[in-house]
């Protein structure tokens, strides 16, 4: 049977049939029952005091904060450490004295952690996702995606590895001296990993799982929207047989994380993904702050455009712009913000869209019919009324949408509707803002090459698509589009729904730092560094 608005839609896919990922359509009806038992219990466990994991022991701070979950404020999710520059500190050194016996373990134990990892995360599937659904409000089918993703992201990330035999290649030889040379990458040492709120399993489980398989090693600090989810990650790991203080955990705020290991020599290298504003902070000051260079892999999110032709299925357009402007309310750095529709068709789409809006079911997102649950807090519903309030202000027109809901059952939750704003002029900021909210931005165009003006005209480049049957125009937007990961005719998704080894997750401009996309076959190479040997 076909799960309901909670669903993502069908595409194709290297994972197994009846998985859930972020484009399935179709799963089996005992996820639910499964789901809710294990929502169940998620709830009978929230609301304890958790330590931060340093050198493989639990450790407790002078302070700690409390987080509760924005389904119901009511709903307390757990106490964690407040961390300071002396628990930071701990976590750094401890990395460094596990680093040099986690190197020497060899690319195969290291592959056969990693695996291990995925079973015990995949074994736990229904109450790791119940957990995503309290902390941070995803719907069911969300959630058993981002588990899903963990799981196939280490397991990628393990055959690629295992694949390249831990990338050591044999050189070219010198005749006269007899001498035989290689190059290997190696590991650089202690990483920080800095994950978001909105994929705190699958976002953080991919950075920590590529630096440890390549031999480093790793201080964890989950963002403090999210810190539960994160606390049974690591634990997985734990279970799959990292060793102690290979794998430490850290709650803390995200400034004071930031400053201490910036400046921290015991540091080798950074891996963040959220805002444009940390990243470029982090940019700028880690380099500044180390006696060298070192490495930062910075995912730092987009404004997302979808062009839809004259030539569209507007069947597929309407569905793939809901399902990515609107999927977890908006709160994906792929999600499409911006749309350009051809002006003959214009009138058409809107109209489709918004009676397909229309059947969105907005509310708590333990429900089984909810497609969208709340935002993440109060200052991301303030940015909506903001949002709502200024492109009024400047002549747009709300096409549907742009009320923040505060009655009934969502009257203690961060609920707001799914928003259309049509009209705006092209010079708002709004068009080039990452909102990370419901809301989306609708303009038209006469030409395929000023559609690709517009979509280019932002310093983001990570996810994009176009609607459109006609092969040439498909043809011309590849060639021209400035952006990373490129979709066309996605009906699961206008911009989003990339999977480990199926699409590279690769951020252009400011949406990234490497140009090696997460889930592709080059991210491990950002967390390594090559050696010649010659003997």
């Amino acid at each position: 049977m076909c799960v309901p608005e909670a669903a993502v839609c069908a595409g194709r896919s290297m994972t197994p049939p009846g998985k859930i990922t972020y484009t399935t359509l179709a799963a089996d009806e005992s996820i639910h029952e499964a789901f809710e038992q294990a929502l169940a219990g998620v709830m009978e466990d929230l609301g304890q005091h958790h330590p931060v994991l340093i050198g493989g022991k639990e450790v407790s701070a002078r302070e700690e904060f409390t987080v509760r979950s924005p389904i119901d404020r009511d709903i307390l999710i757990g106490h964690f450490q407040n961390g300071g520059p002396v628990e930071i500190d701990a976590a750094i050194s401890a990395a460094g004295r596990a680093f040099p016996s986690w190197e020497g373990a060899g690319f195969a134990e290291r592959v056969r952690v990693v695996r291990a990892t995925a079973r015990a995360i995949e074994q736990k599937q229904y109450s790791l996702a119940a957990l995503i659904t309290m902390e941070v409000g995803k719907n069911r089918s969300e959630s058993l995606a981002e588990v899903s993703e963990a799981v196939d992201m280490l397991s990628y990330y393990a055959d690629l590895y295992e694949r390249n035999q831990g990338y050591a290649v044999l050189m070219s030889t010198d005749a006269a001296e007899g001498s035989i040379s290689r190059s290997v990458l190696r590991p650089y040492g202690v990483w920080a990993v800095i994950s978001p709120f909105n994929f705190p399993l699958a976002l953080a489980a991919g950075m920590i799982s590529a630096a440890l398989i390549t031999g480093n090693t790793v201080v964890f600090k989950p963002t403090s929207e999210a810190p539960l989810t994160a606390l049974h990650l690591s634990h997985a790991f734990d279970e799959g047989g990292v060793p102690p203080g290979v794998l430490n955990y850290m709650t803390c705020p995200g400034e004071s994380f930031g400053d201490v290991v910036t400046a921290h020599p015991g540091i080798a290298g950074i891996a963040f993904t959220g805002s444009r504003d940390a990243g470029m902070w982090l940019h700028r000051e880690f380099p500044a702050r180390q006696a060298y260079p070192k490495p930062l892999v910075a995912e730092m999110g987009s404004k997302n455009p979808a062009i839809i032709t004259a030539h569209a299925d507007l069947d597929k357009a309407v569905e793939g712009v809901t399902r990515s402007a609107f999927g977890y309310g908006g709160q994906k750095c792929s999600a499409t913000s911006r749309v350009y529709v051809e002006a003959g068709i214009a009138d058409a789409f809107l109209a489709r869209l918004k009676e397909r809006i229309a059947r969105i079911r907005v509310g708590d997102p333990r429900g089984r019919e909810i497609f969208i649950g709340p935002l993440i807090n109060e200052k991301a519903v303030n940015r909506f009324r903001e949002a709502v309030t200024g492109a009024v202000k400047a002549g747009g027109r709300v096409e549907t949408g742009g009320e923040v809901i505060s009655g009934g059952d969502q009257a203690r939750g961060y609920y707001v509707s799914p928003t259309v704003v049509s009209g705006l002029p092209r010079e708002h900021h709004l068009w080039r803002d990452e909102l990370f909210m419901p809301f989306l931005l609708v303009d038209t165009y006469t030409t395929i090459r000023e559609a690709l003006e517009q979509a280019n005209g932002t310093d983001f480049g990570l996810t994009s698509g176009i609607f459109s049957e006609d092969p040439e125009e498909i043809d011309y937007y590849f060639a021209h589009i400035r952006f990373g990961v490129c979709y066309a005719n996605r009906k699961g998704g206008a911009t989003t729904g990339a999977w480990p080894g199926n699409q590279s997750f690769a951020g252009w401009k400011a949406s990234g730092s490497t140009g090696k996309g997460v889930g592709g076959p080059y991210y491990l190479l950002s967390f390594l560094q090559e050696q010649a040997q010659t003997r």
